[in-house]
C-alpha cells in the first residue's frame, strides 16, 4: 500500500513552504458549493449548518435525534472533516419543520438556516467545495512563502490540472481501511455491518486508484493521452478515445481528463488490448484480482471512473502574519484540498505529526 507521504510530486522541482495545517482553530475552512438550492417548497427540509469538532455524519446523528428523525433518513451530498470548519446542507424528512431544525441544539453544530425543499440530498449533488486554508510554522518568511504557494499553484493551475490524489483521511486514522476492505473483497471475515463496509471497501478502491494515478505520474502519463483512455469532459460526459493525438490537444486546452479506474463489477473499462485496459490489468493482476471478484460485494463495490485531474479555481495566496500564510481555493466534488496542499507545502521535508491534514 502507498502512503500518502510517499506520492510523486508534479512540481518537485519547486521549493514548498513548509508549515503546518490546522495550528489554530479556524486554520481550516471549507464551504460546499450546492449543485442547486432549495426552493422554499416540499416536504423535506434542507439546513445549512456550520459544524466543527464533529464529522458530518455525528453531526446528521445528533440532529435527527433532536429533532426526532432518523438518521438514515438524513441526506448529505458531502462529507467534511471532523477538524475544519465547515458549512454544508443536511436534508431532513417529514414532518420535520424549520422551526425545529433552527431552534436544535446540538454540540458542535449551528442550524443557520432551513428552508423547505421537494426531496431528500443526496450524495454528489454537489458542484465542489471553497477552502480557505492557513498555513503557520513557514520554512520561510510569509512573503517568501506566498510567492513560493503562489508558483505551484499557477503549474497546478494549468491543464491537465493537480493530481486528483485521495487523501489520508480517506485511509482511515490508523491507515489500514484499505487493508480491511481488501480483506472483505476477497470474502476474509465478514466485518463490520453497512456503511462501514461501504467505508472500508471504498478506501481499498482509492488506494487502488491511487496507485494507478501514482504510475501514471512515474511513467511520464501524467498529461498525456495513451491509447484506450476513457475521458471525461470537465463539464459531465465520458467517452473512449478513438484518436488520441486529437484528444491531446484537447486535455493540453484544459477540455477534458484521463480518467482512471475505481474498479468495480459495473466499472466501465477501457476497450480490451489497448495500452489503458493492460496499465488496469496489470494493478488487478498483482492483486489476484478481476473486474467480476467485485460483483460479490454487489451494491458496495459497483465501480466507476475518477479524473486524474482537478482543475483549480478561485486561487489566491496572502500572507497573514510574519509566519503564515492563507491560501483560497476551489476544487470540483469528490477532490481533496489536501492533495493540493501538500503539492504546496512539500511536507515530506516537515514533521508530519504537525501536519496532518483535512480534505474536504
Amino acid at each position: 500500500m502507498n502512503a500518502i507521504s510517499e506520492l510523486p510530486y508534479i512540481t518537485a522541482e519547486l521549493p514548498g513552504t513548509g508549515g503546518a495545517l490546522r495550528v489554530e482553530r479556524g486554520d481550516f475552512h471549507v464551504e460546499e458549493l450546492p449543485a442547486y438550492q432549495p426552493t422554499g417548497a416540499g416536504d423535506h427540509v434542507f439546513a445549512w449548518i456550520e459544524k466543527s469538532g464533529v464529522t458530518t455524519l455525528a453531526a446528521a446523528r445528533a440532529l435527527a435525534l433532536a429533532v426526532g428523525a432518523s438518521e438514515r433518513d438524513v441526506g448529505t451530498a458531502g462529507l467534511k472533516d471532523r477538524d475544519a470548519i465547515a458549512l454544508q446542507f443536511l436534508s431532513f424528512p417529514p414532518p420535520v419543520q424549520p422551526a425545529a431544525l433552527l431552534a436544535a441544539e446540538v454540540p458542535g453544530v449551528r442550524v443557520l438556516a432551513a428552508v423547505p425543499h421537494p426531496h431528500k440530498l443526496r450524495t454528489g449533488h454537489l458542484r465542489g467545495n471553497r477552502f480557505a486554508l492557513v498555513v503557520r510554522r513557514l520554512a520561510v518568511p510569509a512573503e517568501q512563502a506566498a510567492a513560493r504557494a503562489s508558483e505551484v499553484l499557477a503549474r497546478l493551475s494549468a491543464p491537465p490540472g493537480s493530481p486528483n490524489w485521495f487523501g489520508e483521511q480517506r485511509f482511515g486514522s490508523a491507515g489500514d481501511n484499505a487493508t480491511a476492505g481488501r480483506a472483505l473483497l476477497r470474502g476474509q471475515g465478514r466485518g463490520p455491518g453497512g456503511r462501514e463496509r461501504r467505508l472500508l471497501v471504498s478506501a481499498y478502491q482509492a488506494e487502488l486508484f491511487n496507485r494507478y494515478l501514482r504510475r501514471r505520474i512515474e511513467d511520464r502519463l501524467y498529461t498525456s493521452v495513451v491509447a484506450g483512455d476513457l475521458l471525461s469532459l470537465r463539464r459531465g460526459g465520458l467517452f473512449a478515445t478513438t484518436e488520441p493525438a486529437a484528444d491531446q490537444a484537447r486535455l493540453d486546452s484544459g477540455e477534458l481528463a484521463v480518467t482512471g479506474p475505481i474498479f468495480g463489477h459495473k466499472m466501465r473499462a477501457p476497450v480490451d488490448g489497448s495500452d489503458a485496459a493492460l496499465r488496469e490489468r496489470a494493478l488487478l493482476e498483482e492483486e489476484e484480482l478481476a473486474l467480476s471478484d467485485f460483483r460479490r460485494l454487489g451494491k458496495l463495490a459497483p465501480g466507476t471512473r475518477r479524473p486524474l485531474s482537478v482543475a483549480l479555481d478561485e486561487v489566491a495566496v496572502e500572507p497573514i502574519g510574519p509566519d503564515a500564510i492563507r491560501i483560497r481555493l476551489a476544487l470540483t466534488s469528490g477532490a481533496y484540498a489536501t492533495a493540493v496542499m501538500r503539492e504546496i507545502m512539500k511536507p515530506a521535508t516537515i514533521n508530519h505529526t504537525d501536519n496532518a491534514a483535512s480534505s474536504g
